[in-house]
């Protein structure tokens, strides 16, 4: 199991609403931090710098180190989650469906209602669920990030490892941008439609 895989599932199994955008930064994180933890990066200031090549078990994880760069100037850890996240949340939807791990819902009771997927009980939908219960601090931190985890209390283990540490706020800085993009354009748009409108 991932950390990433983890945070994909809470995301769904929390049921809050959690834009892809945001959910796919944090999912870059989540491979950026398992990737320092098998020892195949580390972070040096705002860098990502290459470690030794590690096998892992994981298709994702896999093609996430396959993605480092592996020579100077390394990139930033904020260009990373930009470049690594794009389209992420829907790419470990695709892969849990085909899986078998998540299944199409219909809501409403008309056979054309709209589709949602709902997790199916898997082993892997227990361990993500049970590191959720233990709080655990990365996963805990993540979740925090894509504005899920409101009613846990404050008296939670917090990170000890710096460059999780950076990590975490690189994602939390990301979706803090991603939000003043999306609130620009909404303004924008409103400004554009008055006009169009008219006095």
């Amino acid at each position: 199991m991932t950390t990433a895989k983890d945070l994909f599932i809470i995301a769904l199994d929390l049921k809050h609403s959690v834009g892809q955008g945001d959910l796919s930064l944090a999912l870059a994180g989540a491979e950026l931090i398992d990737l320092i933890g098998a020892g195949a990066v580390a972070v040096d200031g705002e860098s990502i710098v290459p470690g030794g090549r590690v096998t892992l078990d994981d298709r994702f994880m896999d093609e996430a180190a396959a993605g480092i760069t592996r020579q100077a100037p390394y990139e930033r850890i904020e260009d990373w989650l930009w470049r690594r996240g794009r389209d992420l949340s829907a790419a470990y939807q695709a892969a849990l469906e085909e899986s078998g791990e998540l299944k199409a819902q219909r809501s409403g009771r008309l056979p054309f209602g709209s589709e949602r997927v709902e997790l199916v009980d898997t082993p892997a939908r227990r361990r993500a669920a049970d590191r959720w219960k233990e709080k655990d601090p990365v996963l805990a931190a993540l979740v925090s990030v894509v504005g899920i985890d409101d009613e846990r209390s404050d008296d939670e283990p917090g990170l000890d490892d710096e460059a999780v540490t950076t990590v975490v706020a690189a994602v939390h800085d990301a979706v803090m941008e991603l939000e003043a993009v999306r609130q620009r354009r909404t303004i924008e748009n409103a400004a554009f439609a008055n006009l169009w409108r008219g006095p």
